[in-house]
Order: C-alpha cells, then structure tokens, then sequence
C-alpha cells in the first residue's frame, strides 16, 4: 500500500478486501468519504481511522482535525492479482511477464516467448477482472536444450542348421561300371574321365576315373579293393549377433523424431461399389523404424517416451490378387516411456521371432527298410530363433551454447610481378617524383 506526499495529497493503494490504518496527531472531528461504494471507513480512535477498500475503484478521504486543518488521502482500490501471479510463474516458469493492478483493471507486461503463451496469459487473467490490458511484447523464443538419442538395433540370430544325409557310388574297377546313389538333397561325388587308357592307372583295359568332391565339409570314405565309397554329411550351424542399424537423433525439448531405414510397400486398395470400383495405392513402410520424444526435466532427467520397430517383408504369409503377390509385414515392436539420467541407457529385449522348417528325402522303398534304410535317408531341421534387441542411451546437449569461431575470409595468393613487367605495364607520366 505505497503512499505518495507529493503535491499535497497523500496517494494509497489498498487492495480490495484489505484495510490500512491511518494515524493523526491532533485529534479528529470528522471524516468525510467521497466514494462509498469504494471505500468505508471506521474510527477507532480519537486520532486513527481504519480505510477498508470494498471494491475495485478510486475515493478521497478528507479528516478534519481539531487544528482547524484538514488532510485529503486519495484512496485506490485495486485488484488482488497475487494469486494471478503465482499461476503465471507456475504455468509458465522463466517467462518475464508481469501482473500489476490499477483499479479494476489488470495490465500484463513483460516479454513472452510465443503470442500462444501471450494470449493464454491473458485468459488465466479474466476471473479476476473483466478489464484486462494485455501489453505483453513477444521476444525470441527460447533456447532450449536438446536431447541426442544414441540407439543401437542388434539382432541375435539362434539359428540352428542341422544336416544328415550319405550318399554311395562306385568306381567301377574291373566291372567298368560306375554309378551313385543319393537322395538328392545333399550333392552326391562326380565321376569324370571315365576311360580306357594304359597309362600308369592300371595297365591296359583298365579304367581310370577321378572323383571331383563339391562339398569338403563331407566325410569320405573308399575302398579300393571293392571299389566302393560313401560321402557322409552331418553338420551343425550356427549365426551369431548382427547389428541392424545404429542410428543417432537430435532434437529439442518435448519435439518428437523419427528414423525409418527401409522401404515403403504399394498396397492396392480396391473401394467402391459393384461395377463402379476405384483401385487406390497405399504405402506401408517396413524396415528399421524408431520415433521417440524426449522431454528434459527441471532436474535434468529425462524424460523419454520411445518406440522402436523391426519389419520385414514376410513372402510365405503373402496373398495373390488379380496376379499380384502382396507380402505380409512380420513385425516387431515395442513403446514404453522411461525416466533416466544424462548419459544412462536402457535396453529392449525378448523380442522374439521362432520358426523351424525340416525337409526330408529318401530313395522310395529302401528308405524304408529298419536299420539299413538309414543309409538311404538324408533330413535338414532349420531352427530359426532371432532375437531383438534394442539398447538407447539419451544425452542432453547445449550446440548453441558454445561460442562459434567467425569464419575467415579465404585470401588469394598473387604472384610477384617482375620489375621490367611492371614497367611496361605502368604508363609513362603516371609515377610523380
């Protein structure tokens, strides 16, 4: 409740609802007020006077004194903007904005980011008063920090590949007859030069074959006093960890990013009624996909709400229309919002993806003989088993902070130029001695 003396009438503001107590020296004998639907006044004394502010408004209060003089207090009453002050600092902390009272009038100064916040400011202020001067003045926005959003894609691989088969053939020798017995899944040995020579292979009329071996991961057996062999195969595979993709992300406070590395598939869409059809295109995306907001706290957490997605194009699900093979989207993928410090990380996993294929094969009839039907069967059992993983680790960085060198103007070198160059270049009278 400031008070002014100056020019001889005391100036005080009082909000509405509250009361100053005002004190005299000489005693008083009466009080007059200019305003009563403003002001009230009560004496409680025989010099003091209690103001009550009942309404927004203005009044004089002149007190007579028994000095024969007399005091004029010009009396404001304002609005109660306290409350309007602390819901502007808690729903917009760090704008420079203002809340002053005049009467029943509210005036809003200062600077704001955006004319958005400006203007919502200036509704919080219409319970308080029907009369509002918005003076806000729209600044730069600003700076925000930036969260940078390192995100690892890795995918074990589980695959198991186990193979079985044996395979027979036979040289010939003296029989000169050669041949191979195989189920067809595995390649069987190649027979070539199958000829008659009298080289050193054996003398005349003998044969001579060499045995060419595609796959070295066999086991080989032959004898040559029977001229018989087999080629057993029995093998197990496995595939270790791949990285998918490794992608980084920058972007301000509370925006949201997104990363795709992969495709869009053209999906018909056939609508309309029957005879009156309309074939539309629709894309569907696939591939390595990740959309995140991360949102930085007052207490430098943050806050990170992230979805990550592997897609793949799945052919053995895939329908035909009208002669076209559309593939089905295998999909993987996972939303969760999390709270972690600067530089922390957290992982996804136990995304998995299983599937077992088998195929088997063997020669009709004896393949189905006990014990020595074993000899003409051949099996492969694939076990997929793909397991996604996904580690992200957010950082809070400050680009702009940093001081920028200026950058420097590019100079071009000049070559001397020779004195008699010079001479013949520069006219005669121009050179004042």
């Amino acid at each position: 409740m400031p008070a002014d003396n100056s020019g001889g009438n005391q100036v005080v503001h009082i909000l509405v609802g509250h009361s100053v107590v005002i004190h005299t020296d000489p005693r008083l004998t009466r009080v007059l007020v200019g305003n009563p639907a403003v002001v009230t006044t009560a004496t409680t004394a025989p010099n003091e006077v209690v103001v009550t502010a009942t309404a927004p408004g203005s009044s004089s209060v002149v007190l007579w004194q028994e000095n024969n003089q007399s005091r004029i207090i010009e009396v404001f009453s304002d609005v109660d903007v306290s409350l309007l002050r602390e819901a502007i600092e808690r729903g917009f902390p760090g704008e420079a904005v203002e809340a002053e009272a005049e009467e029943g009038r509210i005036v809003l100064t200062g600077r704001a980011s955006s004319a958005a916040i400006a203007d919502q400011i200036g509704k919080m202020g219409a319970p308080f008063s029907k009369d509002i001067v918005n003076s806000i003045r729209l600044g730069l926005p600003r700076r925000q920090r930036q969260v940078l959003l390192k995100v690892r894609f890795a995918q074990v691989d589980r695959t198991k590949l186990t193979a079985f088969g044996i395979n027979l053939f036979t040289t010939g020798g003296a029989t000169k007859t050669f041949g191979t017995l195989s189920t067809q899944e595995f390649a069987p040995p190649q027979l070539l030069n199958n000829s008659s020579s009298g080289g050193a292979s054996g003398g005349p009329g003998l044969s001579s074959n060499t045995i060419s071996l595609s796959d070295l991961m066999n086991i080989f057996i032959f004898r040559p006093d029977i001229n018989l062999g087999a080629t057993i195969r029995d093998l197990q595979q496995r595939n270790v960890i791949e990285i998918l993709a490794e992608p980084n992300l920058l972007a301000a406070s509370g925006e949201p990013a997104s990363f795709l590395a992969g495709g869009e598939l053209p999906y018909p869409v056939v609508t309309g009624a029957a005879g009156q059809t309309t074939v539309t295109v629709q894309f569907k995306p696939f591939g390595v996909k990740l959309e995140f907001t991360g949102t930085i706290e007052d207490d430098d957490t943050i806050r990170l709400k992230v979805l990550p997605e592997v897609s793949s194009l799945d052919f053995s699900n895939a329908v035909v229309i009208s002669g076209f093979t559309l593939p089905a989207i295998a999909t993987r993928h996972a939303e969760t919002v999390v709270d972690l410090r600067d530089g922390q990380s957290f992982g996804i996993a136990g995304l998995l993806d299983q599937r077992t294929t088998s195929q088997f094969s063997k020669v009709p009839g004896i393949g189905d003989l006990p014990v020595i039907g074993q000899l003409f069967k051949s099996r492969s059992v694939s076990k997929t088993n793909s397991e996604l993983i996904v580690i992200v680790t957010p950082t809070i960085v400050d680009p702009a902070s940093s001081p920028t060198a200026a950058p420097e103007s590019p100079k071009m070198p000049i070559a001397p130029m020779e004195q008699n160059q010079f001479d013949k270049e520069t006219p005669r009278g121009f050179w004042s001695r």
